[in-house]
Parts: structure tokens; sequence; C-alpha cells
């Protein structure tokens, strides 16, 4: 038999590209969310997780941004529903799952602290695109 033996946090395994940590905010390279507000992630949340507060851009190419976006990561079971639900791909699962704390008010995540450079999210784009190629591909041979 073989043990596998993980020197944690000294060590750390790499997830397969299917995992699911914490919902994030893709950054674009202006600072901004790619989230057009649309409200459809915290419509798919079972838990009610999301908040979302939409503001209207004027003369911008996008019409409407969220002024407000928390995730109360104390109650998110990490479904990624809201990541299938987003037609932006504004809202991802990354890797990050390391978010204990010692008190609940903290584990409400504004937009701020959400946001991620779209760079360091590239695997579960990529991940995501490969997915719905695949479907797609399936959908087409039923015909």
């Amino acid at each position: 038999t073989h043990t596998f033996v993980v020197e944690y946090p000294e060590q750390r395994v790499d997830y397969p590209d299917a995992f699911r940590g914490m919902p994030v905010l893709v950054q674009l390279d202006n600072g901004q969310p790619r989230c057009v507000a649309c409200g459809l992630c915290e419509f798919a949340c079972p838990t009610d997780c999301i908040t979302i507060v939409p503001g209207e851009l004027e003369g911008a190419g996008i019409g409407r941004y969220p002024e407000q976006f928390d995730i109360d990561m104390s109650r998110c079971m990490f479904c990624g529903l809201c990541e299938e639900a987003c037609p932006e791909e504004a809202i991802v699962m990354s890797r990050e799952v390391e978010i204990s704390t010692y008190d609940r008010g903290s584990m409400i995540y504004s937009k701020e602290k959400l946001l991620v450079p779209e760079n360091l999210l590239k695997r579960r784009l990529e991940f995501l695109r490969s997915e719905y190629d695949r479907q797609h591909a399936a959908a087409g041979e039923r015909r």
C-alpha cells in the first residue's frame, strides 16, 4: 500500500480543473468587474448569499454595473450555480477555500474583496469554455 501525505500548509495539493472554491468576480484590465449586474447569479443561488445593487453607466459600452456586489461566504456552499447562470463569464469559482475567520461579519465579501484579475483566473475560464464546447458538441450529435 502507498501512503499519500501532504505536509500542510508548507505543501499544497494542486486541485483538478473541475474543483470549485469560493466564487470570485472577474476583473477587467481597467479594474472594473466584467459583471453587468443582470442578477442571474443572485437568482440562481440556492442559499441566497449573493446581493447585487445595480448601477447605470452613462456613455459607456456596458450600460449597467454592480454598484454593490456582496457574497456571504458563511452561507455559500460552493455549488457553482452562480457561475453556470452567468452569461458574461463574470463570476467564476476560484481555487480559494481557506476563508476561515473568527466572526461572521468578515465572511461577507464585498465587490472589492471579490475582484480577481482575469489573467489569474485563466485556468478556470479555459476549463469552463472546454466544458461548454463539449456540451454543445454533444447536443449537435443528437440532432
